[in-house]
This record gives C-alpha cells, sequence and structure tokens, in this order.
C-alpha cells in the first residue's frame, strides 16, 4: 500500500477488535495467561503476546505496526517520549567505554543527552562539525557504535546526506541512527537511503495535535551485527536475563528491536501508555494532508522572511538561494516540513519584542503541532548548553525559530510582519 493508506490503515484488523474500526484503547496493566505452558514461553521468548503493559499493549502495538510499515522496516518500539527514543537506540548498542558520533546540529535536548548525561555513564560523544560524509569517517575509531543524525536538523533546519554517511558508516561496520521526526515518513523515507534505525519523536508531527507524548524506534533489518561480533557483542552472546538467548540467532534481522523491547524497554519502563498510542494513530490518520499543508505554508513564510528588510538571513532548504537546496530535491522534494528558521536584524533585544509582539504563533518549545510556535532557543532549548556548544550548533541570540502551522497563510504572514514593524522601528 502507499504511505497515505497506510497511515489511515495499517496494523489494524477489525477481526482482532469486536470488528471495530477505530482503533480501542486497551487500557489494562496485565493480561491473562491461557496456561503454565502460555507463560513459560512468554517469559522465554518462545512465543509472541502480551504479558505486561510495561513492555507490550494491543493499541500501542497497532501504532508499532503502522509504524513499521510506513517506514518498510522489521519492527517498531514505541516509547513514552522521544528523548527515550534516542536514549534507548544508543543503549542497544553502546556499553561503558564506547564512543557515539554524532552531527553538532542535533536538537538541544538530545546534544544534553548525549554530551552530559551519557557521558556521566562512560559513553563518549564525538560531534562533527560537518554534513561532510568524509569528516565523519575521520572521527571514527575502534570504540565507534554508530553514527546519530538527524534527516531535517533541528534548528538548523538543514538535510542530511544520508547515503553518502551511510556509506562510511557501512564501510567500518557500524550501523546510521536517523532521527526522521521533522521530515515524517511521508517526506524521507532513510531506509531507501542506507540508514540502519530511525527514531522519531511521535509528539511531533506524526501525533500532529500536541496532545501526546510519544516516541519511536523501527529497525531495518539491514544492518548484519555479525560482521563484527566482538563490537556488538550484546546482541550476539548470551544475555543471561533470558536464560542464553542469542538475539541474532533467535530473532535473525529482527535482533536489535526484538532486545531493545524485550530488555531495555523491561528494564527502564519507558513505556507509551495505551491513550497516547491511541491519540497517536488517530493524528497519523490525516499526517499526509498536515505535511502537505505545513510545507505550503513554510515555504511561503520563508520566502515572505527572505524578502522582509527586518531580516538577516533565513533557512530553509526549498528556497533556491539555500545552500541545503540541492539535498532537499534529492532526499525531501515533496517539502523540506514546517520548521523555519531567520534572523531579526538588532539581535537579543529586537528579538525579545517580536516573540513577545506576536498574536497568532504560541511561544512554547514543540514542533510539529497543527498550530504554528515560536521558540526563541538560546533562551529556552539550547539555554542549559555552554556558550561555546551554542556556537557548535549555530544557535546566536538573533536565531528564532519557527514551526509553521497550518492556519490561514495570510493570516500567519499578517501576524509576523505585524511584531517585526513593533520590534524594528
Amino acid at each position: 500500500m502507499n504511505i497515505e493508506t497506510i497511515a489511515v490503515s495499517g496494523g489494524l484488523n477489525p477481526k482482532d477488535s469486536q470488528n471495530a474500526i477505530s482503533p480501542p484503547i486497551y487500557q489494562t496493566t496485565a493480561f491473562e495467561f491461557e496456561s503454565i505452558e502460555h507463560v513459560s514461553n512468554l517469559f522465554d521468548l518462545k512465543e509472541e503476546g502480551h504479558i505486561y503493559t510495561r513492555i507490550s499493549n494491543p493499541t500501542t502495538s497497532i501504532l508499532e505496526t503502522r509504524l513499521n510499515e510506513l517506514e518498510g522496516g522489521v519492527g517498531a518500539l514505541c516509547v513514552s517520549s522521544g528523548q527515550s527514543a534516542s536514549l534507548i537506540s544508543i543503549l542497544n548498542i553502546a556499553n561503558q567505554g564506547d564512543e557515539i558520533i554524532a552531527s553538532s546540529s542535533i536538537y538541544g535536548g538530545t546534544f544534553n543527552l548525549f554530551k552530559v548525561t551519557l557521558k556521566k555513564y562512560g559513553i563518549n560523544t564525538i560531534l562533527c562539525n560537518s554534513n561532510d560524509a568524509n569528516e565523519y569517517e575521520k572521527l571514527i575509531t575502534n570504540k565507534t557504535k554508530c553514527i546519530f543524525v538527524e534527516s531535517i536538523t533541528n534548528p538548523q533546519v538543514s538535510i542530511c546526506d544520508i547515503e553518502n554517511i551511510a556509506k562510511v558508516a557501512h564501510k567500518h561496520n557500524i550501523p546510521l541512527i536517523i532521527d526522521n521526526t521533522i521530515a515524517t515518513p511521508y517526506l524521507l523515507r532513510p531506509f531507501d537511503f542506507g540508514a540502519d534505525i530511525v527514531v522519531y519523536s511521535t509528539t511531533k508531527y506524526i501525533s500532529g495535535n500536541g496532545n501526546a507524548m510519544g516516541g519511536a524506534i523501527i529497525d531495518s533489518g539491514n544492518f548484519d551485527w555479525t560482521k563484527n561480533k566482538e563490537k556488538f557483542a550484546q546482541l550476539i552472546e548470551p544475555d543471561e536475563s533470558y536464560h542464553g538467548v542469542s538475539y541474532v540467532e533467535s530473532f535473525k534481522k529482527a535482533a536489535y528491536i526484538v532486545k531493545a523491547r524485550v530488555q531495555l524497554l523491561r528494564d527502564l519502563g519507558c513505556t507509551m501508555s495505551p491513550f497516547n498510542a491511541y491519540l497517536t494513530l488517530i493524528g497519523l490518520e490525516t499526517l499526509h494532508l498536515r505535511m502537505q499543508r505545513h510545507c505550503e505554508n513554510a515555504l511561503k513564510v520563508a520566502t515572505y522572511l527572505k524578502n522582509n528588510k527586518n531580516i538577516a538571513w533565513v533557512k530553509y532548504p526549498m528556497l533556491e538561494t539555500d545552500e541545503n537546496y540541492n539535498l532537499a530535491q534529492k532526499y525531501t522534494p515533496k517539502g523540506a516540513s514546517s520548521i523555519v528558521s531567520f534572523g531579526i536584524k538588532g539581535g537579543f533585544k529586537q528579538g525579545i519584542k517580536f516573540v513577545e509582539s506576536l498574536t497568532l504563533p504560541f511561544h512554547v518549545t514543540n514542533i510539529g503541532d497543527t498550530k504554528t510556535i515560536v521558540t526563541y532557543p538560546s533562551v529556552s532549548t539550547h539555554k542549559q548548553l555552554s556558550q561555546e556548544n551554542k556556537i557548535k550548533c549555530g544557535i546566536g541570540d538573533d536565531f528564532i525559530r519557527l514551526s509553521v502551522g497550518i492556519e490561514n497563510i495570510d493570516d500567519i504572514i499578517s501576524d509576523l510582519d505585524n511584531a517585526l514593524n513593533i520590534a524594528i522601528k
């Protein structure tokens, strides 16, 4: 089926739920076992089924199946937030003493997770300040477990050269993990360009309504963990917590995503609630329609800002003058999502006055909502970063991020114009 059809009905079989055509909410913590043999097989991973909602739930399973179908993978795991998805995607393969390579342009929250929190647990993050695959290759060592990048960076709005970075990663037998939150599978399917693992904050565009926290990991099943048995031993060697099961031996191509669920989600407990899974499924049904309007409105806003004398610079990949335009034509030809970043002339004082003069956009830190959102990264999403790290992320005092919603474009631009006239006189 095509993406639009999968978004509406993927993973849902009415016969499995009293013929209901809307996903049922299985608001339960536990599931009754049919027999001692049944429960024994479930706990030994010899049989599929639900044990406890911390590990799996029928409502969440529908969402996981739908996301997996959208991406074309072998399996998906939904968790409580995008941060949880990023965390588990790394912890599933990295141990104390290991390194990961990440783009310096990643979202501020992910930057803190990698550079501060993971460092406390002995996992070191090496930042790459370039989109050039050759620069990533220079950073790879025998300690490197993966490369982690965003398909469209937040808030820099750069397009990742996925295909060439994937080639470098695979040359050194390490996986490429892509945060595809901003692009969504409607605009870009990273597996088509060689990525191995995709993560999402489903809180954003996948849900679309700003009412349900969630995250997801999707496994392509294409990475061969056995090519470096020592580096990825935890996927190959017996897991003592499951009586010696080898994930690669027992689950073949789905080894990574099964381990993420039955070991890390089991132990960390960052579970998506069934109700949030339901809300996300309902939002997902309109993903293709929303993304079309997001892209259309964002390009018009970017064009308006580019031609406004009060704006110093604008970043949006679908602008022909943007440095990422050619990459956007290759990876996201249907559009570059809703994020438009720009610099306001005058800097910090004018930036504050501009944000506080807006009446239509909501001043919050979320993105991907149906509503237009404005964020001032230097005092919010990137405030915890040192000045040095803000520079690495490209965040200056004039930097403003818009997540352009699906309202009437004339109303959006009119409000931006009014606020700019107030801020800069």
